[in-house]
């Protein structure tokens, strides 16, 4: 069983780091494996997580834009931005996690690495993609196709 907390925060790490220095995600993986060596089971979701959210950015910051109703996405917080980007990819591809526990994670780490409002707007990003999911997604896929 992961440790999610511990493996959230260390994908929000790399995350964080492949943006802001333009890395790839198999370069900040290893950067990131090197400062904090941590469990076999831990590391494997870290790097597929890392690896999907990295490989599905486009279509994750679409569902992020169609819910930040007046905010730019360039202007939003890149640990807000990639908090959400982690927690999208889970709600998305992993659902046998627990919806709650992924949204609880994603609140506890934003507060943790940005600002006490970070939670907030976190909170109210996921819990809107929550309710309007399919939708959601359709709209994603749907400007990917060039339908949009």
């Amino acid at each position: 069983m992961i440790r999610r907390r511990g493996a959230c925060e260390l994908i929000l790490k790399a995350l964080f780091q492949a943006e802001v220095g333009r890395f790839s995600a198999d370069e900040v993986l290893e950067t990131v494996h090197e400062a904090d060596r941590t469990e076999a089971e831990d590391w494997t979701y870290v790097q597929a997580t890392v690896r999907g959210v990295s490989s599905d950015v486009e279509r994750l910051d679409r569902i992020i834009g169609f819910l930040a109703e007046g905010w730019r996405l360039d202007r939003l917080a890149k640990v807000d931005k990639n908090v959400l980007r982690m927690a999208l990819f889970e709600l998305i591809q992993h659902p046998e996690f627990p919806t709650q526990t992924v949204v609880n994670d994603a609140i506890e780490i934003a507060r943790k690495y940005s600002m006490e409002d970070s939670g907030k707007f976190v909170n109210g990003i996921l819990g809107s993609f929550l309710r309007r999911r399919e939708e959601l997604l359709q709209r994603a896929d749907g400007v990917e196709m060039g339908a949009r």
